[in-house]
């Protein structure tokens, strides 16, 4: 079953986060990067707290892929 959901955990101002979203955007392509929904931590406590030092964090239909970098290794397995 393909993945239907991407979400990126980030924050502004974030190179680490920028970086991820652009590479992720290679990977999987305009088409299903255009669909990968990026929430900041800081506009809510509870994320802020879980995600805050670890940003960006991907997730794949709401299960841990990575964190800091993009993992294309562990990408691939959700491909």
């Amino acid at each position: 079953m393909p993945v239907t959901r991407w979400l990126v955990y980030s924050r502004q101002d974030c190179s680490l986060c920028e970086a991820m979203l652009r590479e992720l955007a290679q990977v999987l392509g305009p088409e299903v990067s255009a669909t990968v929904q990026v929430l900041d931590v800081d506009d809510d406590p509870a994320r802020q707290q879980k995600y805050g030092r670890r940003v960006p964090v991907l997730l794949a239909d709401g299960e841990f892929v990575c964190a800091y970098q993009l993992d294309r290794e562990r990408l691939a397995a959700y491909l």
